[in-house]
């Protein structure tokens, strides 16, 4: 016997996007995630097309994974996956809010408006802005500072910490000016981010495959404990 899928209706806010008219994709693998199993274990979300903003998608619930479609057209999958999602090494707040001063992304920026590594308005969006970490070759880093703006009645939402495990991932291989898409996200939330904390956002890059581009993140408290951690694969242009 099939089970039928529960469906529910999904509309994504202008705020977070990332590209321009398209959702973050980080902020897209947080809610799926939340969705699929509440943040308990890891999730692997894959995000097939650019997911329009201010428009009713339907989110399809099945017993092993949640999907976002518009109409019929496939946007977003989300599975479990069994095994834990690697993170980066800690980098310390001081030596992580150092790093941003080299943010490839304040000489050029593909998307300057993403929720996440963009120029918005404090408070708007989050202004993670990772650079290379001194005496660490392979790691980028930014110091977040959780804005309250960004909260719900019961903390920062999945999604929210999606988005912050996002855009660091491309920024370990991205130069000024230069672009990719995320094409797919792998997800475990470890402990709730608390608004107002100050965190290490931390990525580094794991490898290389044509067009795809290997990353991993972490978001750490500033005694080192590990909040969430995402791995990424990256999609450059042609």
């Amino acid at each position: 016997m099939t089970t039928a899928a529960l469906q529910t209706v999904l509309t994504v806010p202008e705020r977070y996007r990332g590209p321009a008219q398209c959702a973050n994709g980080g902020w897209l693998a947080g809610t799926l995630t939340d969705a699929l199993n509440g943040g308990r274990s890891a999730v692997e979300v894959t995000l097939r097309a650019p997911t329009p903003l201010g428009t009713e998608l339907k989110l399809e619930h099945l017993a092993n994974s949640v999907s976002l479609y518009d109409g019929d057209k496939p946007l977003v999958e989300a599975i479990p996956v069994a095994e834990d999602v690697k993170a980066p090494p800690f980098v310390r707040f001081t030596e992580a809010a150092r790093a941003e001063a080299g943010f490839p992304g304040r000489r050029a920026h593909a998307f300057p408006e993403c929720f996440a590594c963009g120029f918005r308005e404090p408070g708007d969006g989050l202004r993670i802005f990772p650079g290379p970490v001194q005496g660490a070759e392979d790691l980028v880093a930014a110091g977040w500072r959780v804005p309250f703006t960004v909260a719900e009645e019961d903390g920062v939402p999945p999604s929210v910490v999606g988005a912050a495990l996002d855009c660091v991932t491309g920024w370990a291989h991205l130069k000024p000016g230069e672009s990719a898409l995320l094409g797919r996200l792998a997800v475990q939330f470890h402990r709730k981010v608390i608004p107002g904390g100050v965190y290490s956002v931390v990525a580094r890059t794991t490898g290389r495959e044509g067009r795809k581009r290997f990353g991993e993140s972490a978001i750490y408290e500033v005694d080192g404990t590990l909040v969430a951690a995402a791995n990424a694969t990256w999609i450059t242009p042609r």
